[in-house]
C-alpha cells in the first residue's frame, strides 16, 4: 500500500506525452505482430496480418491523443503517485480494449462482429496483456528515477548559510492590476507558485507571509533574470535558492525545504541539471 502512495512523475502533457505514445506504437505493434499472442483466425482477415498489426498498434495512439486534453494544475502534478498512474493505466488500458472492439469489421469479416462476446473478450485481452507490461514499467521506472534522484539529492551542495548581500535589495514588481504593483524585498522572497492567470508569493515571516497577484510567472522570471539565485524549478515554481535548507529525492525529481516555511518546493526531472549547477556557484 506504501508503494502506492510514493510521488510519480505526471508523463501526459508536452513533448513526454507523445514520446510515449511513439513508444506504444513501437512496442503495440513489435508485440502484436512478432508473438501474435492471442488465437489468429486467417480467413477472416480482410488484410494482410502485419496491416492490421498496425491498425491495433494506432489504437493506443489514438486515446493517448485524448489524454492530451488532459488538464493538471501544477498542485495535482505535484500529488500524483504510482496508485494513481496504475488506475489512470487501467482506464487508459479499458478504453483501447472498447476501441479495438468498435474496429473489429474493419479488419475481421465475422457476422458476430458486434457481440457481446467479442466486447468482453477485446476489453479482457487488452487489460491482461496491458496490465502485465504495465506494472513492470512503472515499477522498473519508479526504482530508476527514485535510486537515481535521491542518490543526486545527496550531493548537491547546501551552504551551510544564507548570504546577505540580499538583505537591503528591493525589487519593484509590476503587476497586471493597475494600481497593485509593489516592492519585493529579495532576502524575505522564498518561493513564488503560478495559480492560473496569479502568482501566489511566499515569503519570510519577517515579512507579510504570503501575497497573491495577477501576474505571469513568466513575467515574474523576467523581472527577476538579473539574480541568478532565484531561478525556475518547476513550469509552475520560481525559488530564492538562497533559502534552500535541504535536498531530497524522489521519483519525481527533488523537493526542497525552505527557511521559515513547512512545505517542501519541486524541483522537476527537466530542470535538476540546471539546479546542480546553480547550487554550486551559491
Amino acid at each position: 500500500m506504501q508503494f502506492l502512495l510514493q510521488p510519480y512523475p505526471f508523463y501526459y502533457k508536452g513533448r513526454a506525452l507523445w514520446k510515449l505514445a511513439g513508444i506504444l506504437f513501437v512496442m503495440t505493434l513489435l508485440f502484436s505482430y512478432l508473438f501474435q499472442p492471442f488465437v489468429v483466425y486467417t480467413p477472416e482477415h480482410k488484410m494482410d496480418y502485419f496491416w492490421i498489426s498496425v491498425i491495433h498498434a494506432c489504437t493506443p495512439v489514438l486515446i493517448i491523443a485524448l489524454f492530451s486534453l488532459l488538464s493538471i494544475s501544477a498542485r495535482r502534478e505535484e500529488k500524483w503517485n504510482v496508485g494513481k498512474e496504475i488506475l489512470l493505466v487501467l482506464t487508459f488500458l479499458f478504453l483501447v480494449g472498447i476501441v479495438q472492439f468498435l474496429i473489429r469489421d474493419l479488419i475481421y469479416d465475422n457476422p458476430n462482429n458486434w457481440s457481446l462476446r467479442y466486447l468482453f473478450e477485446e476489453i479482457r485481452n487488452t487489460l491482461f496483456i496491458g496490465s502485465l507490461f504495465a506494472v513492470l514499467l512503472v515499477s522498473l521506472n519508479f526504482n530508476r528515477l527514485n535510486i537515481r534522484n535521491i542518490k543526486n539529492a545527496h550531493t548537491v551542495n547546501v551552504p551551510s548559510g544564507r548570504p546577505d548581500r540580499d538583505a537591503e535589495v528591493t525589487i519593484f514588481i509590476e503587476t497586471e492590476v493597475k494600481g497593485d504593483d509593489f516592492n519585493l524585498k529579495l532576502d524575505d522572497f522564498l518561493f513564488a507558485m503560478a495559480d492560473g492567470n496569479y502568482v501566489e508569493f511566499y515569503l519570510r515571516n519577517g515579512g507579510t507571509g504570503k501575497l497573491v497577484k495577477r501576474i505571469t510567472i513568466k513575467e515574474l522570471e523576467s523581472a527577476l533574470t538579473p539574480f541568478p539565485h532565484i531561478m525556475r524549478t518547476h513550469r509552475s515554481y520560481l525559488v530564492n535558492l538562497h533559502h534552500v535548507v535541504t535536498v531530497n529525492g524522489n521519483a519525481q525529481g527533488y523537493k526542497l525545504q525552505l527557511n521559515n516555511y513547512d512545505g517542501t518546493v519541486p524541483v522537476s526531472r527537466q530542470m535538476i541539471n540546471v539546479f546542480d549547477a546553480a547550487m554550486k556557484h551559491i
